[in-house]
């Protein structure tokens, strides 16, 4: 049986794959304010701010990923 090469294009769409899904995991625990008023979105502060430092976090993961996949020629089965 013949061994197909993978490319370090199709690896990079698949970590995006799972990034994207783990940003819409995060997204879904997001809850709304309770009124449609500005004075409403106050008591959700310390969610916001967790969600983008999160967010910011999986982001320098996201890009430091993408510069190592630059370097990789082949990828192997032990890489993936």
């Amino acid at each position: 049986m013949q061994e197909r090469q993978v490319s370090s294009d199709r690896l990079g769409a698949f970590s995006d794959a799972v990034i994207a899904v783990i940003i819409t995991i995060m997204v879904l625990e997001l809850k709304g304010p309770e009124g449609p008023a500005l004075a409403d979105l106050l008591p959700l502060w310390p969610t916001a701010i967790t969600y983008a430092a999160s967010y910011v976090f999986i982001a320098v993961i996201w890009v430091n990923h993408h510069h190592l996949l630059h370097l990789v020629r082949h990828p192997t089965p032990l890489l993936i």
